[in-house]
């Protein structure tokens, strides 16, 4: 079952609650995000994306994964 916007940004809030979130995408599989929050400083890109997709919980693991690809920009504020 595809995700919607709606239910990825609901997860991402969860984790990243003061963070600008925008969620893109329109067929629920191929979708793309942008996070920004202040817990990225000091961290590099794998660690930022690593803490966005445990955010997602468990929903882009493995074949059967609701989400199929998630093209994602992740970064601390300026």
């Amino acid at each position: 079952m595809p995700m919607s916007a709606h239910e990825i940004e609901r997860l991402l809030r969860e984790a990243f609650p003061d963070a600008k979130i925008q969620v893109g995408g329109n067929d629920g599989v191929h979708m793309s995000a942008l996070v920004v929050d202040e817990s990225f400083r000091g961290k590099n890109r794998v660690q930022q994306q690593r803490a966005v997709y445990a955010a997602l919980k468990g929903k882009m693991d493995g074949p059967d994964g609701e989400l199929h690809a998630l093209a994602l920009t992740t970064k601390a504020p300026e």
